[in-house]
């Protein structure tokens, strides 16, 4: 099951960016990384690869708070195309937030996994991989 993972990264943070590509980089189990530094950018690539099951990700690492889309307004869009979807993705919130008005709107959001607070740890990183 090598090199076999997509994972998708949208938060608009250059150096959280520049840090998990590396760090996801380092993991066998990671085939793809597509970043984007806002919802609207991972938006649009997932309305033009909507039933592209081989070009969407499988797990979506997802910052809230963006210029353009925010994570929450991401989310409400992306539940709208959920049933268009040709494959399951799982979607992780990753935040610097650690208001509780955030963990608890994503806790009712279902679609959402989990909330984490930056920085991921590596061996939270290696145990959500090793979960897909």
């Amino acid at each position: 099951m090598d090199n076999n993972i997509k994972v998708c990264v949208i938060d608009d943070d250059e150096v959280f960016q520049y840090t998990i590509f590396h760090t996801l980089e380092a993991h066998k189990s990671v085939g793809k990384i597509i970043p984007f530094t806002d919802g609207a950018e991972a938006m649009s690539f997932f309305n033009e690869n909507i039933s592209e099951r081989y070009e969407l990700p499988d797990i979506v690492f997802l910052d809230i708070n963006m210029p353009v889309m925010d994570g929450y307004r991401f989310m409400d869009e992306y539940i709208k195309l959920l049933p268009k979807f040709s494959k399951k993705i799982t979607i992780y919130i990753l935040s610097s937030s650690v208001d509780l008005v955030d963990f608890e709107k994503a806790k009712m959001i279902k679609e959402v996994t989990d909330y984490i607070v930056k920085p991921i740890k590596d061996n939270q990183l290696t145990k959500i991989l090793a979960e897909l």
